[in-house]
């Protein structure tokens, strides 16, 4: 696996995921305590301004028309500057209406990212080895959010939300640019199909897309909402719990990726699931708040067996579907994001746990639809034997 990272593609979505991240951290770690200490926002604003962050990773399948005419390295480093640029505007805009404005600018840069950097990934490695590269990048991620906690454990005493933001928004946006200057292609790729692609062969991937996105909501809006709300975490201790998950998810993630490899996406994804049932139901009556960190954490370890999810498309899917089904995937997962957290916002007015009993119940359906994974598999080697004799 070593000679995968002098791959000029390696590095440059290595680079590119490091700054998309710190960028994601810098807003996730800051937001919920701007949004309640400075605006003075409530759990129904969050859930709607969540809902709008959603939008742009509905839209993700506008990249199949965007790469007609734009390189698709391109718009991932692109798609950085964006990001930076929603980020270093939160601080400015301190309203309802300023955090839905900025932070709907921060998430077309990160979820474009996300979807030309997984297209690229799956074009640019192979079956055997995508799920080692998704989990090493996924380990540099881990390694520079920390990087970016002690960032902000040192500048949260000393300077503003406004500064922070800008500042670190700032440097977001030179890195960006730096990667618009990068050439990391080959030219002996499958070229990829320039228009939406949907198959009914692809329903399995489709509807496990969809419930992650569903599910993964209830924790992306609401878990960290609940430690400070419910539990009083400061901006302090939502960093050094960042920067913890971090650390164990560095070490981790390359491991999830080889286990994939070993084990298979169908066992993997089952584990996930089995685990993800008792820890949203552990949300919904923990009154502990060392408790509450730890599941936090044991919740993003889990998160992080999702690469077996696009894994699973490799080897169902045809070499020139990647980018539109990337675009596609990304769009389904958003459908129901995109509702829930207004929908979980109101539900959380009546009883918090209410969303995390949601999450649960999302988390044992697909579960059971990870069973007809191996399936999919055969009938997709199947059909290519026939297809290549």
């Amino acid at each position: 696996m070593e000679h995968i990272k002098k791959d000029r593609m390696f590095i440059f979505l290595a680079v590119m995921s490091i700054v998309s991240t710190m960028g994601f951290q810098v807003w996730r770690t800051l937001f919920n305590n701007f949004a309640v200490e400075v605006v003075g926002l409530g759990g129904n604003h969050i859930g709607v301004i969540q809902s709008v962050r959603e939008i742009p990773g509905f839209l993700a399948l506008l990249v199949v028309y965007v790469i007609l005419f734009m390189k698709e390295h391109r718009l991932s480093a692109l798609s950085i500057v964006i990001l930076g640029l929603g980020i270093s505007l939160t601080g400015v805009f301190p309203s309802f209406t300023g955090l839905i404005f900025t932070t709907l600018l921060m998430s077309f840069g990160f979820h474009y990212f996300e979807t030309t950097n997984q297209s690229l990934t799956l074009q640019y490695f192979k079956k055997t080895t995508s799920p080692w590269v998704m989990g090493k990048l996924r380990s540099y991620s881990s390694a520079s959010a920390i990087v970016i906690g002690f960032v902000l454990l040192g500048a949260s005493s000393v300077l503003s939300y406004e500064l922070m933001f800008g500042i670190l928004g700032g440097l977001i946006i030179a890195a960006g640019i730096w990667g618009m200057l990068q050439n990391p292609t080959r030219q002996d790729l499958v070229p990829q199909q320039k228009k939406m692609i949907f198959k009914k062969r692809y329903g399995l991937y489709y509807f496990l897309t969809f419930m992650a996105g569903a599910r993964r909501q209830v924790f992306v809006a609401f878990a960290v909402f609940l430690l400070v709300e419910k539990f009083h975490f400061s901006v302090k201790e939502i960093t050094l719990l960042f920067m913890l998950n971090n650390a164990v998810n560095y070490f981790l993630s390359p491991l999830i990726g080889k286990a994939i490899i070993r084990f298979g996406e169908q066992k993997v994804l089952s584990l996930e699931y089995f685990s993800l049932i008792f820890i949203f139901l552990a949300y919904a009556s923990v009154e502990s708040k060392a408790l509450m960190a730890a599941l936090y954490i044991f919740d993003h370890i889990f998160f992080n067996f999702s690469i077996g999810i696009r894994t699973f498309f490799q080897k169902v899917g045809d070499a020139d579907h990647m980018a539109p089904t990337m675009a596609m995937g990304f769009t389904i997962n958003h459908i129901a994001a995109v509702v829930i957290p207004v929908l979980g916002g109101l539900a959380w007015v009546v009883d918090y746990r209410i969303p995390f009993f949601a999450g649960a119940f999302m988390s044992v359906i697909s579960l059971i639809a990870v069973q007809f994974i191996n399936t999919s598999i055969r009938k997709a080697d199947i059909r290519h034997q026939t297809a290549n004799p």
